[in-house]
């Protein structure tokens, strides 16, 4: 079991460091709505990243020829989501700033801990691929991969955690951003960059081959 552990880790882990669009419009949420709502935007992801896990271990490799077609489409899709929803945060900053209400925290959205765990879920389980990479490395590990019940239950909690944990710091990192940037100036500058940022990474992600 302590196999299935460290290789759980180390997948979820894997997947969840590489900072994407998702990753980047955690980060700016966060700096806009305080920690309770990152948190359950963190966990959001973590779940989607959980839930494919147990998809992979439950026969993944099966599934990999159904998913490949549908993978460009939702992708594409989650792209969209981001872009949309860059543009519309850039554009409640900029309507915030001149009517003297930038400073506010939210910038005037009503995304609480529940809504933004909802939200991410969404955003980040439209990205089949991941069940394909938690596949991918389960046959790898050949021989060792997790076989019993207790095993994959093992390797699934422990891609969980790894993924809540980085989901989670990514959070923390946007509230300190949050608190630092108190000023109307500051919090603009911070949802114009972060919403640039989130553009150019979606549309890398419909472009990656």
């Amino acid at each position: 079991m302590t196999a299935a552990v460290v290789a759980g880790l180390l997948a979820g882990y894997g997947i969840a460091i590489p900072v994407g669009a998702v990753g980047a419009y955690l980060v700016a949420v966060t700096a806009r709505t305080g920690w309770r709502t990152g948190a359950g935007a963190a966990l959001g992801v973590a779940t989607a990243d959980g839930v494919y896990a147990v998809i992979a271990v439950a026969g993944g490799a099966a599934l990999v020829p159904l998913l490949t077609p549908v993978a460009d489409p939702l992708r594409r899709a989650s792209a969209l989501v981001l872009v949309v929803l860059a543009v519309r945060a850039a554009y409640g900053a900029v309507a915030a700033y001149r009517t003297g209400g930038a400073a506010s925290r939210d910038d005037g959205t009503a995304l609480g801990p529940g809504r933004a765990y909802l939200a991410f879920l969404g955003i980040t389980i439209l990205n089949p691929m991941t069940v394909v990479y938690f596949a991918a490395l389960v046959l790898a590990t050949g021989p060792a991969a997790p076989a019993t019940l207790p095993d994959r239950t093992a390797f699934v909690l422990a891609a969980l955690a790894a993924s809540a944990s980085w989901q989670l710091l990514l959070a923390l990192g946007g509230t300190l951003l949050g608190r630092i940037l108190t000023g109307p100036r500051g919090r603009l500058a911070t949802v114009l960059a972060s919403s640039a940022l989130i553009v150019v990474l979606a549309v890398r992600l419909v472009a990656r081959p």
